[in-house]
């Protein structure tokens, strides 16, 4: 009995030496070992190896599987690894983790290093690495194509339609269509499969380029690097679209004044706080179109119908201002447009306003005649209708370019400007024509 003990504790004692030296000496071979075992198998030997031995290792293993690895090890040594493992590869793994479990691991760390990685994972709005989903699978060229549908099915991870292949160092090399994987012979390696990458983004590049490249290029999921053209994540079309809808409802909210972090079960006191300054500003912005009144009280003090025609003209060219105002800001957004192309958007707008202003003011002529049988409040009213909806739609047009060159959030301002403009340019053309044609009244 005890023969037989010692001679398994001298085997066990065999197996740690041979495993150090493999582990030390061929870093590269173990981790494609590792990557093809059982990972509960491969945690437990790994456990009994001085953490500095298992390193070389560690740093070659593709982040899914490094990921798979470090659930199943014990919390000291877990511990130890992400201490002691470069901090842009730590990212890589803790980025196959939910946030909750992500937590746990960063919980494990000192509040230096815990900072550290927090930095590196966190990305500013507005830019690819926000968009991206680090939680991918990377593959290698060796792979076989029976092994990479053993590996997709076992992780049941979201996956592109294509699988991006990358070099034993983590760099992007190209893709392989996951349905050429499904079809190909069993023992086929990647590599044979594999086709150039048409485009990558760098994880700090702004959505607007993201959205240009998804545009132009028919992309359905485009692959985020880092400088070193390493592989970070993916962005899937999905998820650009639902960051889209998501600025596009934020906008909305900024166009009319309310706050963009502003939900509908915020509190009463938060949306206070965040509507009262644009409240306050668009205020003053009435009183100024109010002195524009004041200025023809004599005249709508003697022509009372006036009174009672002047929110017509301020109302449709207000509307008129706010089609030109979303066309010229969607174009903004989508790139369709940039800020050198504002002499032809506003003479697109200019000339739209013209013949809307032609067209309503006809209507508008033959409705006034009817009620007043007026024909100087007809010519009053329709030309007065032809200027402001010119001006409106020079407003809606020139206003948020000119906000994009400034440096300014052309969704937090522009409409109270544009409504400044539009119930200026309406109540002077009306009241003014009025008071030259007063001899026609």
């Amino acid at each position: 009995m005890n023969s037989t003990t010692e001679t398994e504790v001298l085997i066990d004692a065999v197996d740690d030496i041979l495993t150090h030296r493999f582990l030390l000496d061929y870093p590269r071979d173990a981790a494609q070992i590792i990557e093809e075992s059982d990972v509960t198998a491969v945690a437990d030997v790994l456990s009994n190896q001085d953490i500095y031995v298992q390193l070389p290792a560690w740093q070659q293993l593709v982040p899914h599987a490094a990921s798979r690895l470090l659930d199943a090890m014990p919390v000291d040594v877990c511990q130890k690894i992400l201490t002691e493992l470069p901090p842009h590869y730590t990212v890589k793994v803790l980025g196959q983790f939910d946030e909750a479990r992500q937590q746990e691991f960063l919980n494990l760390l000192s509040p230096g290093i815990q900072k550290e990685l927090n930095d590196l994972m966190s990305y500013p709005n507005e830019c690819a690495g926000r968009l991206m989903d680090t939680r991918i699978t990377h593959f290698r060229g060796d792979m076989t194509a029976e092994k990479t549908l053993s590996i997709l099915r076992n992780s049941k991870l979201k996956t592109a339609r294509a699988l991006f292949l990358v070099d034993n160092d983590g760099r992007l090399t190209s893709k392989v269509h996951l349905q050429d994987v499904a079809v190909a012979d069993p023992n086929t390696p990647l590599h044979t499969l594999a086709q150039p990458i048409v485009t990558a983004v760098q994880s700090m590049a702004p959505n607007e380029e993201v959205t240009e490249l998804f545009e132009s290029q028919q992309l359905l999921d485009l692959p985020v690097v880092d400088l070193d053209n390493h592989l970070l994540g993916i962005i899937y079309h999905a998820n650009l679209l639902k960051a889209s809808q998501q600025e596009l409802s934020s906008d909305l909210l900024a166009m009319v004044g309310a706050s963009r972090e502003e939900r509908a079960l915020s509190t009463p006191f938060f949306a206070v706080k965040k509507r009262m300054p644009w409240l306050q500003i668009n205020l003053i912005t009435a009183f100024m179109a109010a002195s524009v009144v004041g200025i023809f009280e004599n005249t709508i003090a003697q022509f009372t119908a006036l009174a009672v025609l002047l929110p017509v003209v301020a109302g449709q060219s207000g509307n008129a201002g706010a089609q030109a105002l979303a066309v010229t800001m969607r174009g903004l957004a989508l790139r369709e447009i940039t800020i050198r192309q504002w002499g032809l958007v506003m003479w697109k707008e200019v000339s739209t306003g013209l013949m809307n202003g032609l067209c309503i003011a006809l209507t508008c002529g033959i409705g006034v005649y009817v009620w007043s049988q007026s024909l100087g409040l007809v010519i009053v009213i329709c030309s007065s209708m032809i200027l402001a909806m010119i001006a409106a739609g020079f407003a809606g047009a020139l206003v948020p370019i000119m906000l994009v060159r400034l440096g300014q959030d052309p969704a937090q301002a522009s409409s109270i400007i544009l409504t400044t403009v539009t119930d200026i340019a309406g109540f002077f053309a009306f009241l003014g024509i009025a008071t030259l044609l007063s001899g026609m009244l």
